[in-house]
């Protein structure tokens, strides 16, 4: 009789315990640490692009109550010859700017790239534009660019030289802004190049050399190739970039309405109409469209990376 029922106890199956799950420690952590972040870009990014994209289809000033006007805005900016001014210049900027500065950058660090002395301090001062603020860059390029007393028309002054009128020139005023763009957006590009040559793999070059590649052949075979989803990379956060670009034209110009017409931008008319002509909606909608923009050269650059860009292995 014992043996039976020890039989029928060791044939009883054994539930495991179910033990409530304590949250784990380092998730509640990292949650904490991460509250502040989602937090300020939902306040003040998304909330406000949401706020933004619902405004643009009314009229409002900013005060009373809005009204509902559908596709009007949108309709009126695009028969509207500032606006459309604005737009061009937006685009002549970017394709000016994006190219040059990722030229300019490509070269700086192949450069860099190189053993030499002091390389730590080239790359820091190559940097130093990227993380001084917009306001300053603007304030000390205007001051640089006058035309009575700038260092830049005194030097050529001294050479005997002309002086243009760096800013008050309609045919030059905007190749002014965006040298003082490229020279602020360089560093980031230069830091950004330095880091996709300095990962890829030296056996290349080795056997490229065994073969009896020159310099030049390695370059359009190996590196170009070997960097180009830096590039990509690179082109994408440039272009978004200078598509919004407001500060630094805006500190360069100050409160001069002679300038505004040759260096006005999609965002400076954003800014313009919101805040100086209490025209909410139709800033809304500038912004909206400025978004759309934006999305649209992103997807056409992801769609179009496939035939360029190459990924190693």
């Amino acid at each position: 009789m014992e043996n039976s029922l020890a039989t029928e106890k060791r044939q009883e199956p054994i539930l495991p315990k179910m033990r409530k799950k304590k949250p784990n420690k380092e998730v509640l952590w990292a949650y904490l640490f991460i509250a502040p972040t989602v937090l300020g870009l939902f306040v003040f990014y998304m909330f406000p692009a949401i706020a933004s994209f619902a405004l643009s289809f009314t009229k409002w000033n900013g005060i009373s109550t809005a009204e509902y006007v559908g596709l009007e805005n949108i309709m009126t900016l695009l028969s509207d010859e500032s606006f459309i001014r604005s737009v061009l210049n937006t685009i002549v900027f970017t394709i000016v700017s994006v190219p040059l500065s990722v030229i300019f950058a490509l070269i700086i660090s192949l450069l860099l790239n190189q053993r030499i002395k002091g390389m730590v301090m080239y790359r820091t001062l190559y940097f130093l534009p990227v993380v001084t603020m917009p306001v300053a860059v603007g304030m000390v390029w205007k001051w640089l660019y006058n035309t009575e007393y700038g260092l830049i028309n005194y030097m050529l002054g001294s050479l005997g030289l002309p002086q243009p009128s760096w800013l008050f020139d309609p045919n030059i005023s905007l190749i002014s802004v965006i040298l003082v763009y490229v020279w602020m957006t360089v560093g980031n590009n230069v830091i950004l190049l330095l880091a996709g040559l300095q990962g890829i793999d030296k056996t290349y070059y080795e056997a490229a050399q065994i073969d009896g590649a020159s310099k030049i052949k390695q370059f359009f075979n190996i590196t170009l190739p070997l960097i180009t989803p830096t590039l990509f990379f690179v082109f994408i956060t440039g272009m978004i970039s200078s598509l919004q670009v407001f500060d630094l034209i805006y500190i360069m110009i100050g409160e001069s309405t002679a300038l505004l017409d040759p260096l006005r931008t999609v965002v400076f008319g954003v800014y313009e109409t919101g805040f100086e002509y209490s025209q909410m909606g139709m800033a809304s909608a500038q912004a909206f469209l400025l978004f759309l923009a934006i999305l649209a050269v992103t997807i056409i650059q992801f769609v179009f990376q496939k035939k360029w860009v190459h990924y190693d292995g």
